[in-house]
């Protein structure tokens, strides 16, 4: 004779929980790939500013060395170069 008076017990996790737990995998992996795509497209801007701001660096270097060499010029030719209190504001 069989006893069916207790309910047999299962092995596997109720659906609604699985579901919840996958839900929030989900929910994590979708968060992982956002970052890992923002922490890219940052990395890619500070090699980019990196690049200018090499540029920008030497662009200045090279317009010091050349404002030196024309103040020499000048100095070399005796002439004198005009100072921001000799000249007149441009509204006269």
């Amino acid at each position: 004779m069989k006893d069916d008076t207790h309910p047999q017990k299962s092995n596997t996790v109720d659906t609604p929980s699985r579901t919840a737990m996958e839900d929030r995998i989900d929910a994590l992996e979708s968060r992982l790939a956002f970052q890992d795509d923002w922490l890219e497209t940052l990395d890619r801007l500070v090699r980019e500013q990196s690049a200018e701001l090499e540029r920008l660096t030497r662009v200045n270097t090279l317009m010091r060395t050349r404002l030196s060499e024309q103040r020499q010029a000048i100095d070399e030719l005796g002439g004198e170069m005009p100072q921001p209190e000799d000249e007149l504001p441009p509204h006269y």
